[in-house]
């Protein structure tokens, strides 16, 4: 049996780390065991955090999404990658990003690019442009459309 004073103190603990932003329930069982709590102990906390709404990976991964599009965004699949090491599972990281658009993304993302390309002829444009998209985590199709609207955009304009 897990005394309760000890699940109180382990609580107060995982309070602190959680007020620095939201958690995923694998980071918190993954934080409660590196600092050697029990599993039974790590089971007992995580039922108080649940039954105070503090645990919960569906809000916690629509949280992440939502940040993660207004302030850096990336693609689905960096997504998908970057809440998998966040052990949310695999059902909820699907519900979350299926409505994910990457070409909008990128789009929006290489219209905000292109004051810094303006001088640029279309091979350094395409090069910079193209390895900016790439490092945010999308396809070469997707990042070959955009090149290619954001060119004929400025072309026209």
């Amino acid at each position: 049996m897990v005394d309760s004073t000890s699940v109180q103190d382990c609580l107060d603990a995982v309070y602190r780390f959680l007020s620095y932003r939201p958690r995923s329930e694998g980071e918190i069982k993954q934080w409660c065991r590196r600092r050697g709590l029990s599993d039974e102990m790590t089971e007992a906390v995580m039922a108080r955090l649940r039954e105070q709404k503090l645990s919960d990976d569906l809000a916690f991964a629509r949280f992440w999404k939502e940040n993660r599009l207004a302030f850096r965004p990336k693609s689905r699949r960096l997504l998908q990658k970057e809440l998998r090491d966040k052990r949310v599972a695999p059902e909820i990281i699907a519900e979350v990003t299926e409505d994910i658009d990457d070409d909008q993304i990128a789009y929006r993302l290489g219209r905000n690019r292109m004051s810094s390309l303006a001088g640029l002829e279309y091979p350094q444009f395409h090069r910079r442009l193209a390895s900016y998209l790439t490092y945010r985590g999308f396809s070469y199709e997707v990042v070959k459309r955009t090149v290619a609207a954001l060119w004929a955009e400025r072309a026209s304009s």
